[in-house]
This record gives structure tokens, C-alpha cells and sequence, in this order.
């Protein structure tokens, strides 16, 4: 009886895992890196006239949490959205020189990042021009756009169009020519003259649009904008 109820015991233990056996380990929670902040330029203020061609660009200082190393990356290019003659410039400070073509309307933004290559967004784009020898009028810089956004789906029959621009010559006056179109680029003009920066069309449904605003001063100068798209449900 002794034996029959020990036997009943020793097997008790071994399903149960031995009163304690061994347990694999926990695994460490996994560590999730954030991004830092996206810096705050602070020179070349936007819209800014930049007398020496050789720039200094400055921003804010950015963070991170989780106290990692930060580097800066700083695009300059001629258009607003950063295709045409881009360069990147890298900084573990918070500001860089960089010589620059005279006479020339360029853009800039800046990102950091951290030791562990995660990056912060862009910050907000920033224009300024450099002056050129002798050049009484500079060219309005390139519009940008509200609405509708880019690669968007719009629900509505009558679209309104709408878009910033400015001017280094504070006292230019700016008019706008705006073209709609189902080809790129866009040929058809909806609008010519304008001095409003918002313009509805009526437009037909299930359709892929592209558009572009050319930006005009009261000196001659003109930029043309570059091409957006959308679509209508």
C-alpha cells in the first residue's frame, strides 16, 4: 500500500513538472527607437533676399528621446519640391555655409537624424533668393499648393483650386494664369490675369486632372509652376 500510494506521488510530481522544474526565460521587452523632433530653420527666414551668395543656413538645436547622437540633413534645390538641382549637405551642428549660384530663387529644408538612422520629417520648405549682379526684379518663386492635394480623390463636381505665392520684390504685384487639363502637362487655360490665389471650376466625374499655376510680377518676370495631379470620384 506504502509503495502503491509513493508510486502515486512520484507521478503527481512529474505531471505537474517536477514541483518547479526549470521555466524558459522572458524575453526582454523590445526597445522601440523614436525619431527626434524635426528641427526649426532660423536662417534664411523665408522669403528672404540673401545679399552674399554664400549662405548660412541655421536651425534650432533638435531632440531625441532616447538621448542618441543627432545629425542634421539640409536639402537646398531651384524647385519646391526638391527634383531639380538638389543638394544634401550633412551637419553635426546646427548651422552650414554653402556657396550658391548668384541670381537664383532656391528652396531648403532640414531633417535629423539619430545614431540609429531613424529620422525626424522634414521641416516646413523655406524659400529665399540670392542676389545677382545688377538685377533690379527677381522672379516670383514657385507657387505651392492648398488644394486640391496632391494624388487626391475629390468627391465634389465643382473643384476649387487653390495655392500660395510670393515675391522677394514685396512691392510686385503678382497675377496668375491657371491651367486645368486631362494630359500632362496640362495646355488648357481656365484662368488668365487673376489676382486671386482660389479658383472653382466645374469638372466631369471619374476623371485623372492635372494643373499648374504661372505666377506673374508687374516687371516682366514669370515662374512656371510645376505639374499636380488629381482625380474625380
Amino acid at each position: 500500500m506504502k509503495n502503491a500510494i509513493y508510486t502515486l506521488f512520484i507521478i503527481s510530481l512529474i505531471a505537474c513538472g517536477g514541483g518547479g522544474g526549470d521555466n524558459p526565460p522572458s524575453e526582454p521587452p523590445v526597445e522601440i527607437n523614436k525619431a527626434p523632433s524635426t528641427p526649426i530653420q532660423s536662417a534664411p527666414t523665408n522669403n528672404q533676399l540673401c545679399i552674399d551668395n554664400v549662405v548660412t543656413f541655421q536651425w534650432n538645436a533638435a531632440t531625441d528621446p532616447e538621448g542618441d547622437a543627432i545629425t542634421y540633413e539640409l536639402q537646398i534645390a531651384t524647385n519646391n519640391t526638391f527634383s531639380e538641382n538638389l543638394q544634401s549637405r550633412t551637419s553635426s551642428s546646427t548651422s552650414t555655409s554653402v556657396s550658391l549660384e548668384k541670381g537664383i530663387a532656391y528652396y531648403w529644408r532640414i531633417r535629423s537624424d539619430d545614431a540609429r538612422n531613424n529620422s525626424s520629417s522634414f521641416s516646413s520648405t523655406y524659400s529665399f533668393y540670392t542676389e545677382g549682379d545688377g538685377e533690379s526684379n527677381h522672379l516670383p518663386f514657385s507657387p505651392a499648393i492648398v488644394s486640391p492635394s496632391l494624388n487626391a480623390t475629390v468627391q465634389e463636381a465643382t473643384i476649387t483650386f487653390e495655392w500660395t505665392a510670393s515675391d522677394v520684390d514685396t512691392n510686385d504685384t503678382l497675377t496668375f494664369d491657371i491651367y486645368v487639363d486631362t494630359v500632362n502637362p496640362p495646355t488648357s487655360k481656365v484662368s488668365e490675369n487673376q489676382t486671386e490665389t482660389i479658383l472653382s471650376v466645374d469638372l466631369t466625374a471619374s476623371q485623372s486632372y492635372y494643373w499648374k499655376v504661372v505666377v506673374k510680377d508687374n516687371k516682366g518676370g514669370t515662374t512656371i509652376g510645376q505639374v499636380w495631379n488629381f482625380k474625380t470620384d
